[in-house]
């Protein structure tokens, strides 16, 4: 499966924003899905996960203020009350292994979006 993520984009703290991922040449079916994301000078962070039924992880740093979804051809992250330091490429994911992404192991992770930038001002 290969993956296009978009939504990225240049907000004031405090905006919501909301990352879609798109599926082509396949489908999501059977697979974990996640979001991780990296900023400038740092590690690729895990941030959101989402399992084949639907069960839902966060990291701590986005608990309670992203909300991750899905369906078999589409992902989503909405993101609200954003902080400076969400300020990342966000990428999207996919994995046969939901503890993958969780653990985020992102050396390990299957398929990967191209990135989208979310630049939040304050």
């Amino acid at each position: 499966v290969q993956l296009q993520a978009f939504g990225g984009g240049l907000v004031q703290a405090g905006d919501s924003l909301r990352l879609s991922c798109v599926a082509s040449e396949g489908t999501f079916a059977g697979y974990a899905l996640g979001w991780f994301r990296q900023a400038p000078g740092k590690e690729r962070e895990y941030v959101a996960a989402i399992s084949r039924t639907g069960g839902t992880w966060y990291a701590d740093s986005v608990s309670g203020r992203f909300a991750i979804s899905r369906d078999n051809t589409k992902m989503w992250l909405q993101m609200q009350s954003l902080k400076s330091e969400d300020t990342a490429v966000y990428y999207c994911a996919a994995d046969g292994s939901l503890s993958t992404i969780v653990r985020g192991d992102y050396a390990a992770v299957d398929h990967w979006g191209q990135g989208t930038q979310v630049t939040v001002s304050s």
